[in-house]
């Protein structure tokens, strides 16, 4: 049953004396909130509401939207760890209202057989809102000729290719032209996983061979180059066809300098990184089986990267900060115990990226405020068509509000947080800024600790194409 057909919200809500930072604003002032839109802002509002919060002290920021999560995926014969009730759930812990989950096409089946498959898991489970990109895996004239539906009546505006892992999720050059040209005609995006798919597989059958089977030759089967150069060709291939392109969680200085060097023929690439590449680094692969904990594609890097992707955000070259959160339990870990190449790759961080971002970017002054709820939120609103409805905090948008405390410390622990895994890769981190309340359309999903809301609440939503996606602050 439609959740959101059964019940109208008719609250009304009153945010008072609350510091409200947006990605261009810095103010103090009340909201006030009818049913699921911002109503009025404005100072000493005398409205009358159900229900009060007083945000003394206390920053009210967009909810954040992580455009980059994969819930109940498949994967190496197995699942990731959280669905979509658990996943959106922890995440509205953290302070994140909307995700953006991937539909993976099958070789040789129809787009839309796909999105059905993934329907089937999503409707009626959301806690929090939610929407889909659609990862091609076989262009053809079939897959052609789904687009323009996809689009225009799906609301699915944005679709994903891989450059790397043939056989399953790789399309070639030739399909990658095609596929930009009809996005392109209808006003999509294409997203790219961009690595170098044939160098990684002669790595990993280099390394195998010679009985190197430790989580740290999954590092070493993706060195920079392997990203740098599909980064580079994939900025090619979109200029070429005049298609907006947008490279996901990208990792390193060699990747974003070819970035960079497509800004020099006036082009604009999105770009994407994820809050580990911020924060961790290889040495973790070092740890013997633990470093699996840590295995992912792309893999993490070194610390020249990190400062080189914190410099990239103050640039304006890096848009948005997101996660990839595809998580799995430990026991499902082992299954690469005795081959780096078996192991599921993922990373749990769904519910911590607000949190870290927040402590590791704007409390040790590496971004501002503005810059803070710009990359976690209101640029990705922008790029995937949901701004001004989502990712900012202004008259007529949806009322998906964080409010967060800046100076109250606390440490990271599998004990504590909500995300169905069995292990932190933030273990025992302490940070700097905690999420106290979380309104999701106008009604609390997240008070004292505690979620307010049922699954079946959040909601997908379709999105728009629009050219304020050439457009992202910074």
């Amino acid at each position: 049953m439609d959740f959101n057909a059964k019940k109208e919200n008719t609250m009304r809500t009153i945010i008072r004396n609350g510091r409200i930072i947006t990605a261009s604003d810095d103010y103090s002032a009340d909201i006030y909130i009818e049913g699921e839109k911002i109503h009025t802002i404005g100072t000493n509002l005398n409205m009358v509401a159900d229900k009060e919060i007083d945000a003394h002290g206390l920053l009210v920021m967009p909810g954040g939207i992580d455009p980059h999560v994969h819930l109940d995926m498949p994967f190496m014969g197995t699942y990731s760890s959280d669905n979509y009730e658990t996943g959106t759930r922890a995440a509205l812990h953290g302070g994140t209202t909307m995700v953006i989950d991937f539909v993976l096409q099958t070789q040789g089946k129809s787009l839309q057989s796909a999105l059905d498959e993934w329907k089937g898991r999503s409707n009626g489970n959301a806690v929090g809102d939610y929407s889909f990109h659609m990862a091609v895996t076989d262009f053809n004239e079939s897959t052609k000729k789904e687009i323009a539906q996809i689009i225009l009546e799906e609301g699915i505006t944005s679709f994903k290719t891989f450059m790397a892992y043939k056989g399953a999720l790789m399309i070639d050059d030739r399909q990658m032209i095609g596929l930009m040209q009809e996005v392109k005609k209808h006003g999509g995006l294409i997203n790219v996983h961009a690595t170098n798919g044939d160098m990684i597989d002669y790595l990993i059958a280099k390394h195998r061979s010679e009985g190197k089977l430790s989580p740290l030759y999954h590092y070493l089967s993706q060195p920079e180059v392997t990203e740098a150069e599909a980064s580079g060709r994939f900025a090619d291939m979109a200029d070429y066809t005049g298609c907006r392109g947008y490279i996901v969680h990208l990792t390193c200085e060699g990747a974003l300098n070819a970035v960079r060097n497509s800004t020099k023929r006036n082009q604009h690439v999105h770009v994407e990184t994820c809050i580990q590449y911020l924060l961790l680094d290889a040495s973790l692969y070092e740890q013997n089986f633990e470093g699996a904990k840590y295995v992912m594609s792309p893999p993490l890097r070194k610390e020249k990267d990190r400062e080189t992707l914190w410099a990239g955000i103050k640039q304006g070259l890096v848009n948005v900060v997101a996660t990839d959160n595809c998580p799995f339990m430990w026991e499902q870990k082992l299954m690469g115990k005795d081959d780096f190449s078996k192991i599921p790759n993922g990373h749990p961080a769904i519910e911590h990226r607000m949190e870290l971002l927040f402590s590791e970017g704007v409390a040790k002054g590496r971004i501002s405020l503005n810059k803070f709820v710009e990359v976690a939120s209101t640029n990705a609103a922008m790029i995937f068509g949901m701004f001004p409805t989502k990712g900012t905090i202004a008259v007529g948008s949806d009322a998906d509000i964080l409010i967060f405390d800046p100076n109250e410390k606390h440490t990271i622990s599998a004990s504590s947080h909500h995300m169905n895994v069995d292990y932190s890769a933030y273990e025992g981190r302490e940070v700097t800024g905690k999420v106290k309340t979380v309104l999701l359309r106008g009604q609390v999903a997240i008070e004292g600790g505690v979620c307010k809301l049922e699954k079946g609440y959040g909601k997908f939503v379709k999105r728009k194409t629009t050219s304020s996606g050439d457009r992202v602050i910074g």
